[in-house]
């Protein structure tokens, strides 16, 4: 027969227990380190190396008139990149060099190079550009709204915030695959909330560093929520290569 201290003593102990139980469950069911998430989906598309060359192939459509495809050669690292027009040859020479959030072109036949405004960057190939760039772990801070699926895939559902005013797109709501650790859709929202464009994103092509082997975009598919507009670009040639700082000298553009 148990005493009253027996029972006392029973039920502290069952507590106790549950309660370790519960703090074990906790660690087991931890939030992701979105931190982590963020910077593995970056890596996938040129984010974090030390430097990575590539050519895109580049097919626009406004409305029902497709225009001419282009063709350039992206050399980028951290928070720069430069893109040489390859084809068309009437267009071949020019370049757009983004350092961090400021953006240049130059073209065969211009005395100095012109600075692209904000405004300016949410249109055509700067646009294009910047939604290309890799630097949202840098840019923007995140956090995990939900999970979902989306074509057949369960995913972090990523609310990404601009960091400062300089950035384009003031937020940014990013679809990473839980298993594959890459982003495969992106929802590019104003300040006030509206929708401007959206993108889709495939990795069939793969890069080597320091041993491994990463997954690296193939495809990007850009949809303009204002008008009826749509850009292709598919990515090839990729490679890991060491880049000089002098590649993206703005006195050297020319």
């Amino acid at each position: 027969m148990h005493t009253p201290c027996h029972l006392k003593l029973h039920r502290k102990m069952k507590l106790l227990l549950a309660v370790i139980v519960l703090i074990n469950s906790s660690s087991v069911f931890a939030e992701p380190d979105v931190s982590a998430i963020l910077a593995a989906s970056d890596q996938a598309r040129g984010g974090a190396l030390p430097g990575i060359v590539w050519e895109i192939k580049l097919i626009s459509r406004d409305g029902a008139k497709v225009e001419e495809p282009q063709r350039l050669a992206i050399k980028a690292i951290n928070q720069s990149s430069v893109a040489t027009t390859l084809e068309p040859i009437r267009f071949k020479g020019a370049r757009l060099l983004q350092l961090d959030h400021a953006m240049w072109l130059t073209k065969p036949g211009l005395s100095k190079p012109i600075p692209i405004s904000a405004r300016q960057r949410m249109s055509g190939q700067a646009s294009n550009g910047d939604i290309a760039a890799t630097n949202y772990a840098a840019d923007y801070v995140a956090n995990i709204s939900s999970t979902a699926m989306l074509d057949g895939e369960l995913c972090y559902v990523l609310e990404l915030t601009a960091k400062t005013k300089r950035s384009t797109y003031d937020r940014i709501r990013y679809w990473v695959s839980v298993k594959r650790g890459v982003g495969i859709n992106a929802e590019f929202y104003s300040l006030s909330g509206k929708l401007l464009k959206s993108a889709r994103f495939s990795y069939d092509n793969v890069i080597r560093y320091e041993g491994k082997i990463i997954p690296f975009i193939s495809k990007m598919t850009i949809t303009d929520a204002l008008i009826n507009a749509e850009t292709t670009m598919e990515f090839s040639d990729v490679k890991v290569q060491k880049l000089s700082a002098s590649e993206f000298d703005l006195g050297q553009l020319q």
